[in-house]
């Protein structure tokens, strides 16, 4: 029998096992939640690719990964398994993230206030040395270390 395992150890776990497999088929994980939602667990991966995801790439993928997670037994309750493109608002993770879309408006929540502020929604100058450096409405420049980060994503631009 398997020890029991914290939600977010059980969302590191399923990341290290997936990704690899992931890339191997040209596809990027992108995130990957676990959470309690309206009483059920919740494991839900964002996907993405060059050319973009398709409705056949999530089936695809969801039917794999459902194969290898009920083999390997990470997960020791019934939950329910989501795979879907990262949308318009995708969320930022990596530090290559940080990079890729500098120039565009992001959403920024820190852990703890950084100057007073935990909410940040500016334009992303870039990433350096571990710190994301982003510029607000009002001009004024940030620079937010990235283990400080709760959560990061795109704003929509319509």
């Amino acid at each position: 029998m398997r020890p029991f395992l914290k939600g977010e150890e059980i969302r590191l776990q399923v990341r290290e096992l997936i990704e690899p497999i992931l890339q191997q088929k040209g596809i990027e994980l992108v995130d990957v939640e676990y959470k309690m939602e309206h009483g059920h667990w919740v494991l839900r991966f964002f996907i993405d690719k060059s050319e973009g995801i398709t409705v056949d790439d999530c089936g695809d993928v969801s039917t794999e990964i459902g194969t290898i997670l009920d083999i390997k037994e990470i997960v020791p309750h019934a939950y329910n398994l989501e795979v879907s493109s990262p949308g318009l608002d995708r969320p930022l993770v990596k530090e290559k993230d940080f990079l890729k879309y500098a120039g565009r408006k992001v959403k920024i929540k820190t852990k703890l206030p950084i100057v007073g502020r935990r909410n940040f929604t500016a334009v992303l100058e870039g990433f350096k040395e571990g710190k994301v450096f982003i510029a607000d409405s009002e001009g004024k420049r940030w620079e937010i270390p990235f283990e400080a980060i709760e959560r990061a994503r795109l704003e929509i631009q319509l």
